[in-house]
């Protein structure tokens, strides 16, 4: 009977514990694609690039993001990074983007995709 008990239980918290490993490795949730995201940056007035991005779950229900943003013209302010946040979570479901703004990308350490 206990070997029931048990099969039931973990049956039951499989899926819990799959997304527990994946937060504990900081994966990218498997309902994300990184691609589209960058994508959707990268098409936002005024963005000639986008590099270092990561994207992971800070939970089973919060995700996060970091990116940097080559943008020649310079900083569009703060109205620019509060938008391009409410679109990060209205269409990908992210709550914490953290953008950085550069005018040159190439001045960056991280810019080059091998660099993690």
């Amino acid at each position: 009977m206990s070997l029931i008990i048990n099969a039931v239980i973990v049956r039951g918290t499989w899926g819990l514990l799959r997304e527990s490993l994946a937060m504990t490795l900081n994966a990218v949730p498997s309902e994300i694609e990184p691609g589209e995201i960058r994508a959707f940056l990268a098409r936002r007035a005024g963005v000639a690039e986008v590099h270092d991005l990561h994207i992971w779950a800070m939970s089973t229900t919060e995700i996060a993001l970091t990116a940097h943003l080559v943008m020649p013209q310079g900083h569009p302010g703060d109205a620019f990074l509060l938008e391009a946040g409410r679109e990060l979570r209205h269409h990908f479901g992210i709550g914490h983007a953290t953008l950085q703004v550069e005018t040159d990308g190439q001045l960056c350490p991280l810019a080059p995709e091998h660099v993690v």
